[in-house]
Parts: structure tokens; C-alpha cells; sequence
């Protein structure tokens, strides 16, 4: 990948508002982040090593300016930057908390 195509996609930092379960996926979380001043909801595939409750509150890395995606009848406006552990994902978190909305360079 060259450099100008890593330019294209904006990483921010999101604060996550509130968390829960897609009904009828083990795998899908519902969640409501806040960048700065805009709230979305993203549907990230995390949950079968998260549990709901434990991200409200956490900051997370998510990729802001993807294209809307409809996932179980969900509106997604985003995604989550996660690891792809052999445990399972693993979310990128900053070491301290930062401004919501920073942008990631």
C-alpha cells in the first residue's frame, strides 16, 4: 500500500456511549460512540470476546469515514480497529484518554 492510500482513511478516537447485543448474533455489538461533537452507531463483530457492559465509557480507534453498511438491519457508520488475535479480536485503544474525535495520524 503506498502512503497516499493510507491518507485516505481517517482513524479517530470515539468514546463509547453505550453498548449491547445484535439480537440473533452472538458475534454483533451494537454500540453508540461519540466523536466530539457527532454520535453513530457502529455494529462491530466483537462479541464473542466482549461483553457489552464492559466498553461503555472506553475510548476505542474506529475508521470515520467508510460508507454506511446495513449489518442484521443495522445501520453501521464506521468500523472498530481491532486485532485479529488467535484468541479472538482485540480492540486498539489509546494508552491515555484523549480528546473524542482526535484524529489518528
Amino acid at each position: 500500500m503506498i502512503i497516499d492510500d493510507f491518507k485516505k482513511v481517517e482513524l479517530k478516537i470515539a468514546n463509547v456511549i453505550s453498548a449491547e447485543r445484535v439480537e440473533g448474533s452472538e458475534k454483533l455489538l451494537k454500540l453508540e460512540v461519540g466523536l466530539g461533537e457527532e454520535k453513530r452507531q457502529i455494529i462491530a463483530g466483537i462479541g464473542k470476546v466482549y461483553e457489552p457492559e464492559t466498553l461503555i465509557g472506553k475510548q476505542i480507534v474506529v475508521v470515520a469515514n467508510l460508507e454506511p453498511r446495513f449489518l442484521m438491519g443495522l445501520e453501521s457508520r464506521g468500523m472498530v480497529l481491532a486485532a485479529n488475535a488467535e484468541s479472538g479480536p482485540v480492540l486498539l485503544v489509546p494508552d491515555r484518554e484523549i480528546v473524542p474525535g482526535t484524529e489518528i495520524r
